[in-house]
């Protein structure tokens, strides 16, 4: 894998071209490669010979003197701390506070090996971006006491949005938060921020309880009353608090109060049965916390303490900021588990003797058996496997250079670069968590009935990535939010910036003995695309459009990733050293691409099919006429 990476980042994405940026300047491709070469290592003796381990010694609870805590294996703790010394978590943050401002494309690499190694332990995603939302949104004593302790690995994050009877509509969440004086906003009633007292409960809550850090720091969206005093409906009464499980003072000390966040119970999970995955009640009553200045609601600090963060009603805005963050991690945590399972299915098919290859006059029995590598099937299986993977991985490493490109870039290009993200968020985020399941399903094949035991790892690895096609919003939130708001936002500028990109991509193919072919095939996908598109808004009736959003979210996945794998093609073409391991590693990137156009382009054409006539059956059926 490591190869692959190298080859995207400088080959293909040009990392080196950043450190012409005042703030890459200190760096060059020497302490790109260190940091890629540490957490490698780092991953492969603290992440990987645990991932069975965290499989099977799932996450339990233990009643103790300070109430109900969880029991990790100690492989986790120090997997955390091998993971929070090697600085990964501030890798972009300013130098002046710890950081190494290390650009987001090495960062996300780097942190691919984590998640190549073992997702189940997990790394830094979430306290990584809890804090930087904060970077983006808090204010300086927010930034100082939450963000930093993060930083610095002491502290952890998660992110609290979805709610038992709300899930994914956010709309309608019924936590509720009300100012700490019981009357209006304090704004400075507490050096913090304003001091809100937060009721209600939250689900599926990654890293929610856990003692592998001092403190745990939750970012809650909750409603704040309006005028009336009354919760506004909507999305425009949520806010965003920063939560803490345990108080902390203004100098970001700890003050051995219990914030009233409860543990309510475990979710039992499919796969990355290592993380924490949690119920939390805030408000129970077990803890009450000091009121402070103020008398508190009962006058006894009822309600679990959280500060706001932002503009009131603007919570939704906040979240979004860490939600695409996650999304992208999402992303590439799908194609690192999809590249564990090809590994493993093409470690085992050059060595598994099975069967004879069939000859001009049939299959020989006296012939000694193949490995299964030789059997035509079982080399589509593994280049399916191949084109997903390294597919997702060069998506996933494109969007964190949007990421460079909008914070470092001059202003028109990091405009674009903000623009192009918008669109390919939902892409960076379905298409690995669907395909790169299918590569480990693929994956579990290969090995044939041994593939469905736990002798072997390929069954994990399924059941990992299982859930990334929910994590982070599903496939029909993506789908929602591609064809509902993306691709026709400010007049569908976002889409037609892309389809500059792929064309300009076009034009080049155009001009390369053996990549034509191709370049017009995918012309021709991107033009039925936009023609969907135009006829999904025909009638301007959201109904009609969204009721087949879905599958043109798989079909424009499927045209972004023939994109993305045409334009590695453009790279792979030119003459490397010269040696036949070089060629044979280009080689295999343009058999890849060979595939991706052969066997999974041609597909669009049913999804959009159904897009384009506005296909009626799923929103007009009686949900009747489902039951068996």
């Amino acid at each position: 894998m490591r190869r692959t990476v190298d080859f995207l980042l400088h080959d293909w994405l040009d990392v080196g071209a950043l450190t012409a940026r005042p703030r890459f300047a200190e760096h060059a491709r020497e302490t790109f490669d260190a940091v890629l070469d540490t957490c490698e290592r780092i991953a492969r003796e603290k992440f990987a010979p645990f991932n069975r381990l965290v499989d099977t010694e799932e996450p339990r609870t233990e009643t103790g003197p300070d109430g109900v805590r969880v029991v990790l294996p100690q492989a986790t703790q120090e997997a955390w701390d091998a993971y929070a010394a090697s600085g990964m978590l501030s890798a972009a943050q300013d130098a002046a506070i710890g950081g190494m401002q290390l650009p987001y494309t090495v960062e996300a690499a780097a942190n691919a090996f984590f998640a190549r190694a073992s997702v189940s332990i997990g790394a830094g995603m979430l306290t990584t971006a809890n804090a930087n939302l904060l970077m983006a949104h808090g204010s300086p004593a927010q930034q100082r006491v939450f963000a930093m302790p993060a930083f610095a690995g002491r502290w952890s994050g998660t992110m609290c949005l979805s709610e038992p009877q709300a899930g994914s509509s956010l709309s309608d969440v019924a936590t509720r938060a009300e100012p700490d004086a019981g009357g209006a906003v304090a704004w400075d009633a507490d050096p913090l921020g304003p001091r809100f007292r937060l009721r209600g409960s939250k689900m599926w809550i990654s890293a929610g309880e856990h003692e592998l850090t001092e403190n745990i720091v939750h970012l809650v969206l909750a409603k704040i009353p309006g005028p009336d005093g009354r919760p506004v409906p909507g999305t425009r009464g949520i806010s965003l608090f920063v939560v803490p499980k345990r108080m902390v003072d203004a100098q970001g000390r700890l003050t051995g109060e219990r914030n009233d966040v409860t543990l309510a119970g475990l979710n039992h999970k499919c796969g990355w049965r290592g993380t924490t995955n949690t119920l939390l009640n805030f408000g129970e009553g077990r803890f009450r916390p000091r009121a402070g200045a103020g008398a508190g609601l009962d006058g006894q600090g009822s309600g679990a303490v959280g500060y706001l963060v932002g503009q009131p009603g603007e919570g939704l805005r906040c979240m979004f900021h860490m939600m695409n963050e996650a999304r992208i991690g999402v992303g590439m945590a799908a194609a690192m588990l999809g590249m564990a399972g090809y590994e493993a299915a093409l470690g085992y098919a050059v060595q598994r003797p099975q069967g004879r290859p069939v000859g001009p006059g049939g299959k020989d029995p006296t012939q000694p058996q193949v490995p299964i590598v030789e059997h035509a099937d079982v080399r589509r299986m593994l280049l399916a496997q191949k084109a997903y993977c390294e597919g997702a991985l060069a998506l996933a490493l494109y969007c964190a250079r949007l990421v460079d490109e909008q914070h470092t870039g001059e202003a028109a290009a990091a405009r674009e670069a903000a623009l192009l993200l918008e669109v390919l968020t939902p892409i960076a985020k379905s298409w690995p968590s669907e395909w790169c399941l299918e590569a480990n399903s693929l994956a579990i094949q290969v090995h044939g009935g041994y593939g469905y035991t736990r002798d072997f790892p390929v069954e994990q690895y399924w059941r990992d990535n299982r859930l990334n096609m929910i994590h982070e919003g599903t496939h029909g939130i993506q789908a929602l939010d591609l064809l509902g708001r993306k691709v026709v936002m400010d007049g569908g500028a976002g889409l037609k910036l892309l389809a500059a990109r792929v064309n300009a991509s076009v034009q080049a193919a155009g001009q390369v003995p053996g990549l034509a072919e191709p370049a017009n095939a995918l012309a021709g996908a991107l033009q039925r695309l936009g023609a969907a598109t135009k006829s999904a808004w025909a009638t301007g009736v959201p109904e009609e459009a969204l009721a087949n959003a879905t599958p043109y979210l798989q079909a424009f996945g499927h045209v972004v990733l023939a994109w993305v794998w045409l334009d590695v093609a453009l790279v792979a073409v030119q003459p490397g050293a010269g040696a036949p391991a070089d060629a044979a590693f280009r080689a295999g990137k343009l058999a890849a691409m060979r595939y991706f156009f052969a066997y999974e382009l041609p597909k669009i054409d049913a999804w959009l099919g159904v897009v384009a006539r506005r296909e009626a059956l799923v929103r007009e059926l009686d949900p009747q006429c489902l039951e068996p």
